[in-house]
């Protein structure tokens, strides 16, 4: 059946790379898990204790495909880079059973959830949301993904971040405070995921600040690798 036609043309859909693949996948939406690494915890000023996760969001058309610089956003002078493991869903639903959860992946990705670190800071002192913080443009750079289906579900593994070739961030997936089928679990009673949602799940300590100029180089041991230059 022909779509109806629209009073405006259509959004571009937001399609990723799937590696040694030409076809693509469609993004839906993009969840963010906060916290989730205790030494990153500690390191902005919380308790490390495993409370319930807390989740935010960014838009689909957030995310910056492989390849394309990181143009330094307005109205902040101080962006940080947050170098995480993302997940792709290929199905969803509600109230998830961890032992199930894995079945909803359809692959993995390195990414980077920049963050107007500034503006978050006034976010919080008021109270209010992350969004301009968080969900700017261009705001989360992210790997072609690689399918479950070659790669398995990492329940370990090295994740880092160098700025300029100095390593920042060195990490292991396996210091998540919550593991990818709980993060699944718990975000599935909040939303009804679908095919196409996306996750990022956390960043380890050594989080800082970017300048224009810097190049990032992120990744996960046994699963991808990220380039950003920032301009």
């Amino acid at each position: 059946m022909p779509h109806p036609a629209t009073v405006i043309p259509r959004p571009a859909s937001v399609l990723l790379p799937v590696e040694g693949s030409d076809e693509r996948f469609p993004v839906r939406r993009v969840y963010c898990v906060g916290r989730n690494y205790a030494d990153h915890a500690i390191e902005m000023g919380h308790d490390p204790n495993r409370e319930p996760p807390f989740f935010f969001q960014k838009n689909a058309d957030n995310l910056l495909p492989p390849g394309n610089a990181f143009p330094y956003p307005p109205l902040s002078s101080d962006v940080h880079y947050e170098v995480e493991c993302v997940l792709a869903l290929k199905s969803g639903g509600a109230n998830i059973q961890a032992e199930n959860a894995l079945d909803c992946v359809y692959g993995y990705a390195v990414g980077i959830d920049f963050t107007r670190r500034d503006l978050q800071g006034e976010a919080k002192r008021l109270g209010r949301p992350w969004e301009l913080a968080k969900a700017f443009e261009h705001s989360a750079p992210v790997s072609a993904i690689v399918p479950a289906s070659r790669l398995g579900h990492p329940a370990d593994g090295r994740i880092w971040l160098e700025q300029n070739g100095r390593r920042a961030q060195d990490g292991d997936l396996n210091q998540m405070i919550w593991k990818v089928p709980e993060i699944i679990a718990e975000l599935s009673k909040l939303f009804a995921l679908a095919p196409g949602d996306v996750i990022m799940t956390g960043t380890p300590a050594g989080v800082g600040a970017v300048a224009r100029g810097d190049r990032i180089t992120c990744g996960i041991e046994g699963v991808a690798t990220l380039s950003v230059d920032i301009v």
